[in-house]
């Protein structure tokens, strides 16, 4: 028996170490085999234990704690009841099996930190067919047939991009992996490299033959030092196998492969700013052209791809283009990863094949909103996309459909938002993050995606002013049309998606300073009915300001000249009699 401990960050931070702690000293002595896995994309059921016997999963825990060690040792010695309250629900198991995964097929079910895991599971055969079978050209071709696109959130045809370095001129040519990915609530490259590392080692190999490059970079960000761990440990072992290095598996190909950490700037998702920051410099976009395939890193031909781009590349090779491209719907094909957060029932990874609806997605595995509150939008593609409300939950998911609403696919953020958002105060939240990680370099970002986030914290505020909506919206064109790279040209899309489908809460916080969703503190108003109050004196006593008077046994006031709007009266009160407006 072979009891696994899933151990991602996800994993970790629910409590998962003390997890696999306790069961070594519970299992001592027992036989039964104990070891480590990623994660599986069930976030929200972590820590997650699965047995398995053979190959074959026999039980699945979820929500495990230390104190469950002793449940899972007398399962181990034959008692099967001794862990149902911790099995997973039928319910719960439908999150995975509404799923098709490729780029995440190992994660959660190999150990990451065993390069047998991943051998086991076919892993290098496609580098090896690659090199024994297949021209530059045919890897090419084998991609271009797939319809693989980049999943960095351009959905770039990849073989172009490959083919543009591969018949670049010059013998020096560079392959880097970006994996520095900075979207608010995304956390797919993340778990594919803690999972799955040698599956994007792989794919890395591969793209690195068929462009001609000897050195491959993953340039990472810093914030995770698990992901670097396994991955640095992985390229390791693949070192001495043989996957890496001069002469592999026997053949002319070479290839070295090497990890940086980058400190964490969203503007280096764009390529030309990430090839600044590994040649030493402040992460800055470039001018285009030329293109990277001409001119990138250290100024020879070079190709950047994101991590679930390489995911892709393995089982495309051992399965064929066609079969990836039988996936998907006409313009997108095969399968995109999604990180499925906010006021969801089940958040995790997910990943499904090109075509189904966010509805699918939001309600079918996500297991729709968090008690059962209504549906009010979803923001697609981190804080560069856009807001899509509930009138629209049927559109399909590919790179044009979501276009067409004013998201965008990017690299696979879906945050789900119920009536208690206010879309004002999320298009601000957004827009901060964006104006903050703006590089500078160009005054239409710099200084325009400031200028429309003092708008937007006003209008929270409650200072809006008339003509605030139609000035948002003259600069919201003027940093899309004028700004240098696409963190720029992309950042108005949260402001104008939610200009879109909600002007009507813009136009209730400027005109009636109130905020629909009961969301922005300045704009609340807290009172207490006199024919519920009981006079318990809770409200008075929680309060941190005195605000609240009254006598014991009689009904209470709120001085709204002190209130703070902290809601501490509305949380404590038992019969309902604080309201807030």
């Amino acid at each position: 028996m072979r009891i696994v401990v899933g151990e991602g960050s996800c994993g970790i931070a629910a409590g998962a170490a003390g997890v696999y702690s306790a069961l070594e000293s519970a299992l001592a002595g027992s036989g039964a085999e104990l070891s480590v896995t990623g994660c599986i994309g069930m976030c929200y059921l972590e820590p997650i234990v699965d047995i398995y016997e053979g190959d074959a999963l026999i039980k699945r825990l979820v929500k495990v704690s230390s104190a469950d060690a002793e449940k899972i040792r007398r399962f181990a010695d034959g008692d099967r009841e001794a862990v149902e309250d911790i099995t997973i629900s039928p319910e719960d198991s439908g999150f995975l099996e509404k799923q098709t995964r490729i780029a995440l097929r190992h994660c959660g079910i190999i150990n990451p930190e065993k390069i047998d895991d991943y051998i086991s599971g076919d892993g290098y055969r496609a580098l090896g067919k690659v090199l024994a079978e297949m021209s530059p050209e045919d890897v090419i071709e084998e991609i271009k047939s797939s319809g693989l696109a980049g999943r960095g959130g351009a959905g770039f045809p990849t073989w172009f991009k490959w083919n543009a370095a591969r018949m670049a001129e010059g013998e020096e040519k560079y392959l880097i992996c970006n994996a520095d990915e900075g979207d608010p609530g995304a956390f797919m490259d993340r778990a594919v490299i803690e999972s799955d590392p040698h599956n994007l080692i792989e794919g890395m190999l591969i793209a690195a033959y068929a462009i001609g490059a000897r050195e491959a970079i993953v340039y990472v960000r810093a914030e995770y030092p698990l992901a670097i761990k396994r991955l640095s440990e992985a390229i390791r072992q693949a070192e001495d196998r043989g996957y890496i290095g001069d002469n592999i598996l026997g053949t002319s190909f070479s290839c070295n492969m090497t990890i940086k950490a980058g400190a964490g700037a969203f503007v280096c998702g764009e390529e030309t700013a990430l090839i600044e920051s590994l040649q030493g410099q402040r992460g800055m976009p470039r001018l285009k052209p030329p293109f990277p395939a001409q001119s990138g890193y250290r100024y020879k031909p070079s190709n950047i791809n994101n991590v679930e781009t390489f995911a892709n590349v393995a089982w495309i090779i051992l399965n064929g283009g066609s079969a990836f491209a039988a996936m998907g719907t006409e313009n997108s094909k095969g399968t995109k990863v999604f990180a499925l957060t906010g006021k969801i029932k089940r958040g995790g990874l997910v990943e499904i094949p090109m075509g189904m609806t966010l509805r699918d997605v939001i309600f079918d595995i996500g297991g729709g909103i968090r008690n059962d509150a209504r549906f009010k939008s979803v923001q697609m593609g981190g804080p560069s996309g856009g807001c899509i409300p509930a009138e629209l939950l049927d559109t399909v998911i590919d790179y044009k459909a979501l276009a067409a609403t004013g998201a965008i696919m990017g690299s696979g953020g879906m945050v789900v938002m119920d009536e208690t958002t206010c879309m004002v105060g999320m298009a601000k939240f957004f827009l901060d993050f964006t104006a903050k990680e703006s590089c500078g370099k160009c005054v239409h970002c710099r200084i325009g995606t400031k200028r429309m986030l003092e708008i937007l914290d006003r209008i929270v505020k409650g200072d809006g002013r008339d003509g605030d909506i139609e000035l948002l919206e003259e600069l919201c064109r003027g940093v899309r049309d004028g700004a240098l790279c696409g963190l720029g040209q992309t950042a108005p899309n949260p402001v104008l998606t939610t200009l879109r489908y909600f002007r009507n809460e813009y136009e209730a916080h400027i005109k009636n300073k109130k905020c629909p969703a009961r969301s922005c503190t300045d704009l609340l108003t807290y009172t207490i009915d006199p024919e519920k109050c009981r006079g318990c004196t809770l409200c008075a006593r929680k309060c941190p300001v005195d605000a609240i008077c009254g006598s014991p046994k009689e009904a209470h006031v709120i001085d709204g000249e002190k209130c703070i709007r902290c809601g501490s009266c509305f949380n404590v009160c038992r019969f309902g009699a604080v309201k807030v407006d």
